[in-house]
């Protein structure tokens, strides 16, 4: 079998197969549907059968979750908040979302580890990076949570780091929207559609797919960012068996 074939834990991709290991983002925001706050149920069924569909087909997930459907740490700063305390709060947050993931997953039939940046041994188990490869290795899911455990990073850094350090070949970022725009869609009918982009396009003309330092430590580390509406059934597995869906930044 030729050398692309393999995988970062030497074994062999399925035909047809994109990616092998993944690290999908999920906002908060995407979990609360069409509530204004907390979780929703049917939004989070969604989810979770979308990255049971890719561990059906032999991939090995990881993810991380932010917390802005609970609480956000920068809105309660510029609110006069002490901002080292509400980005605490916000990933304690994080931690509330991958509980709640894990639970949906376990009760589908999947076996998944909860891992947090803040230690707290009676909720989850700590991060650290050769039991996640690990656990994925076994065919577990790894939820991250916590984010980096450090204040004025946000959950796309984390997401930039966790693809980083557990050799994911792909950072997948579900959204409500269909890729990245040149401007937000939701306010300008006009707003192009981006196919591609590079990581330095990203950063230089200020397009939020993520945050600077996400994108550059995706850029540093050579690992594709591919951006792509959640919401539509099917978009996640269709990613992982190669389809153009999206943007993909690389």
């Amino acid at each position: 079998m030729p050398d692309d074939e393999k995988s970062i834990s030497g074994s062999s991709k399925k035909p047809g197969i994109k990616y092998k290991r993944v690290l999908l983002k999920l906002s908060g925001e995407v979990l609360m549907g069409d509530r204004e706050a907390g979780l929703d149920d049917k939004m989070i069924n969604q989810v979770c059968r979308q990255v049971a569909d890719i561990r059906d087909i032999d991939v090995e997930v990881g993810l991380v979750v932010g917390g802005g459907n609970i609480f956000r740490g920068l809105t309660a700063a510029a609110a006069g908040m002490d901002r080292v305390g509400a980005d605490f709060m916000g990933m304690l947050a994080t931690v509330i979302n991958a509980l709640a993931l894990q639970d949906y997953l376990e009760r589908m039939g999947y076996v998944t580890r909860v891992m947090s940046a803040i230690e707290m041994p009676k909720v989850c188990e700590p991060f650290i990076r050769r039991r996640a490869i690990r656990h994925m290795e076994k065919d577990r899911i790894v939820i991250f949570a916590g984010g980096t455990g450090n204040p004025y990073f946000t959950t796309d850094t984390a997401a930039a780091l966790r693809a980083a350090e557990i050799d994911a070949e792909v950072l997948i970022k579900g959204t409500k929207v269909d890729g990245v725009y040149d401007s937000d869609p939701a306010t300008n009918h006009d707003a192009v559609l981006f196919d591609e982009l590079t990581h330095s396009a990203v950063i230089e003309k200020n397009l939020r797919v993520m945050d600077s330092s996400a994108a550059s430590l995706c850029r540093d580390n050579n690992i594709p960012i591919v951006v792509f509406n959640l919401y539509q059934k099917d978009n996640l597995k269709n990613i992982i068996l190669g389809k153009k869906i999206g943007t993909i930044v690389s």
